[in-house]
């Protein structure tokens, strides 16, 4: 008796095998960084720029109101604290639960930063806590040793040259999580038309607030590009300036160091060093005189029940985690003769 034909299975459409590639990845591209991808992140990095350099000349010409500065501040807040508080606190290292329209709002936040996908950016950094200023770290400055031509590369590297290395942090590896929240995927695939939402928005307003055209363009400079170079460096300075400089009152297995100067412009991400060693905590100024405008942020929308079970620092284990002042004076007088040695050598 011939046994009955088994059909063979159906070859999967085209349409099919992009949703798989997408629900892989995550979002765009994937563990290998395509020509394009270079291309872009070099404009995104280059115009702004170059808008900053700018800046000066075409204030003191008048070209910058109050609408413009209003416009510019208001951007740079909503997207840096969706970088602080949604993509590193939340979605890196769960430091509280949003609800559903906060988890959103959130996501689309940081995206506006214009550093990449969620996703994305969440692997990276879950990878580099893994490996923090060791091997295998993203973006360490000090990657090439800690001699001073090493540390000037690493610098450069850690701040900006990490970003065009072709090989990228594999999501499904440091990110399966998020690949399974359909919402979180929803987001991330939506991070093109969030480039332009954020490009475009700032020079919307501002043509509609002024009703002219002269209001659009100036809009647009410092609302779009001056703010989105800003929010980059100061993003990326938590990564070079923070690594390599600061002060350590809590011990960490790594160089986090605490920048002051640099705290409100990043939301209370320069408090690095408690963030190093206390990863999972919601609050990264715990002391006295840090403010941490995200952690503030997170009370507030506690408070409201928009976000629940939050970390907060705990008084036990911030204590366990202290570095003695004998401690710290010794680092200081070894940090300072290693400094000493650098500039020696480089003489």
């Amino acid at each position: 008796m011939t046994p009955p034909a088994v059909a063979a299975p159906e070859a999967p459409t085209r349409a099919a095998q992009a949703d798989e590639l997408d629900v892989d990845t995550g979002t765009l591209g994937g563990e290998q960084k395509h020509v394009w991808e270079q291309v872009a992140l070099a404009l995104f990095i280059g115009i702004p720029f170059l808008a900053v350099l700018a800046a000066v000349p075409i204030a003191w010409g008048g070209f910058l109101g109050w609408r413009d500065i209003v416009i510019a501040v208001v951007f740079y807040t909503v997207a840096g604290h969706g970088i602080s508080i949604g993509f590193h606190r939340l979605f890196t290292h769960k430091s509280f639960k949003p609800n559903r329209p906060m988890k959103y709002a959130l996501a689309i936040a940081g995206s506006l930063a214009i550093e990449g996908p969620v996703i994305r950016w969440v692997a990276d950094h879950r990878k580099h806590h893994k490996f923090s200023d060791r091997d295998g770290d993203p973006h360490s400055p000090w990657k090439y040793g800690n001699t001073l031509g090493a540390l000037t590369k690493g610098f450069l590297h850690a701040h900006i040259g990490w970003l065009f290395d072709t090989e990228q942090t594999p999501q499904r590896q440091y990110a399966p999580d998020l690949l399974k929240d359909k919402d979180i995927v929803k987001v991330s695939r939506m991070f093109p038309f969030l480039v332009l939402v954020s490009l475009l928005l700032p020079a919307v307003i501002g043509g509609l607030w002024s009703w002219s055209i002269e209001g659009a363009l100036t809009a647009f400079f410092w609302g779009s590009l001056v703010r989105i170079a800003l929010l980059h460096h100061v993003t990326w300075s938590i990564n070079s300036i923070c690594h390599t400089i600061g002060d350590r009152p809590f011990k960490s297995r790594d160089k986090s160091g605490n920048v002051w100067w640099l705290a409100i412009l990043s939301q209370g991400e320069s408090w690095h060093n408690l963030h190093h060693s206390d990863p999972t905590c919601a609050r990264h100024g715990v002391l006295k005189g840090q403010l941490d405008t995200s952690a503030r942020c997170i009370w507030f929308f506690e408070q409201r029940g928009w976000v629940s079970d939050v970390r907060w620092p705990v008084p036990e284990r911030l204590e366990a985690r202290r570095v003695s002042a004998e401690e710290q004076a010794a680092e200081k007088a070894a940090e300072k003769a290693a400094r000493s040695r650098r500039t020696k050598v480089a003489a």
